[in-house]
């Protein structure tokens, strides 16, 4: 069972690294766009070389169109993508200055019940985004500039959610094993009051 969440969410943390990594390279490209049509508007450029100048300009040289768009969308995704892992692994961000001085069982129980709460908070989450989804549908609001569906993004978003939704449950499972046999099922590494 662990094996089927742990593709999961590797798979959308992989997903969600590609959509990363091609936002960086498109910023950069904006931002490289945006520079260069600055200086092909200025005046060194425009009077030693127009030609040159108003040619890369009628090209089309400039920032990526709706660059601000495409970010909120990918960065929306990417987010939801990489929560699974960070679920799965127990990765969030913990300060343990008072649960370290508590035994292995009461740790095991405050983890069980974080666990709980962070599983309700994500199922709240996804059917909040399916909710949102279903009413930018109906509305069929875009943005702005590239005319993109918003309810594709809140799509993107919903499937990272669900994903991450379904592996906090099985992670609350494991703990709740975890608590009432003393022997959590989930490896090692992940077993570990941190």
């Amino acid at each position: 069972m662990h094996s089927i969440f742990d593709r999961i969410a590797r798979g959308f943390a992989v997903l969600g690294g590609c959509v990363l990594s091609g936002l960086i390279i498109m910023t950069c490209v904006s931002i490289s766009g945006r520079s260069l049509n600055t200086m092909l508007h200025g005046d060194f450029l425009q009077s030693a070389v127009p030609g040159l100048a108003n040619g890369l300009l009628a090209l089309g040289v400039g920032p990526v169109k709706g660059d601000f768009e495409l970010i909120e969308v990918g960065m929306a995704f990417a987010i939801f993508a990489f929560l699974p892992l960070c679920q799965l692994a127990g990765s969030h961000a913990t300060v343990d200055i008072f649960t370290a001085r508590l035994s292995a069982r009461v740790n095991r129980f405050l983890r069980m019940v974080i666990e709980t709460v962070f599983a309700a908070a994500l199922v709240l989450i996804a059917w909040q985004l399916f909710v949102g989804m279903l009413s930018k549908k109906a509305a069929g609001q875009t943005t702005f500039l590239l005319e993109i569906p918003l309810w594709w993004a809140y799509a993107a978003s919903l499937s990272g959610a669900v994903a991450a939704a379904l592996v906090a449950i099985y992670v609350t499972a494991a703990r709740v094993i975890g608590v009432a046999t003393g022997h959590c099922p989930l490896p090692p590494e992940q077993e570990a009051d941190h």
